[in-house]
């Protein structure tokens, strides 16, 4: 995949190195040469511009590019117009930072639906959502096991839990499922709630826009996730 990440801090380089690790297309973006020639080595491409600049933006690949994260932390206004521009370009996604809980409300209002919380939040969890795009969440347990959340693949949709048989077909286990609602907040701006269902059973049955909350080893959960 192609990702172009903005803003070459310790959240944003950290990212953007991580995704070149794992073998995929980066361009890191940053107007402190200094920061760009800190990862020039480390990335697939690493460009020094105002990502605020219309012109300046327009010389990236907008279009043939996966996702555009922007991680723009120290600057809250050089963040919100970036944000605003890759809108208003349309990127295929957007994700943006926020620092803190009015930023992370403009940024909602603005009709940004990924938004990242770098304080509360590993790049490791976030690399992860980032390289499947039916990821949730993720924690990890110890080496090698996680309890991830992940929407419902299309494969499960309408089948019971005894039907898609999680245990015996690919040894993970489902701890439970979460029901998706749209609410608005003090603002008046939507946004989605998540509501947990408890214990499931094996009548228990998996609808599109579901999240099921799954534990076990890495390789078993990303055979689940094999379309």
């Amino acid at each position: 995949m192609k990702y172009i990440i903005i803003g070459l801090g310790n959240f944003g380089s950290s990212i953007a190195e991580k995704l070149t690790n794992l073998g995929h297309e980066v361009i890191g973006v940053d107007q402190n040469m200094h920061k760009v020639e800190a990862v020039k080595e480390k990335v697939s491409y690493a460009v020094c511009l105002n990502s605020s600049d219309p012109q300046a933006v327009s010389n990236l690949p907008l279009k043939n590019t996966d996702v555009v994260m922007v991680c723009i932390g120290e600057d809250i206004a050089a963040n919100i117009m970036t944000t605003a521009l890759m809108k208003k370009m349309k990127v295929p996604r957007l994700i943006s930072r926020s620092v803190s809980a009015l930023h992370e409300t403009v940024l909602e209002a603005m009709g940004i639906e990924e938004i990242v919380r770098p304080e509360v939040e590993s790049a490791e969890r976030w690399v992860k959502k980032l390289t499947n795009s039916q990821l949730v969440d993720s924690f990890e347990l110890s080496k090698g096991h996680s309890i991830i959340e992940v929407i419902v693949p299309d494969k499960f949709v309408g089948k019971t839990l005894e039907q898609i048989a999680l245990i015996k077909n690919y040894n993970v286990l489902v701890l439970t499922k979460i029901n998706q609602t749209t609410e608005r907040n003090l603002i008046g701006i939507s946004h989605k709630t998540s509501k947990v269902q408890g214990v499931i059973t094996a009548d228990t049955v998996f609808e599109k826009g579901d999240i099921m909350v799954l534990y076990g080893k890495d390789t078993d959960i990303q055979n689940v996730l094999k379309k």
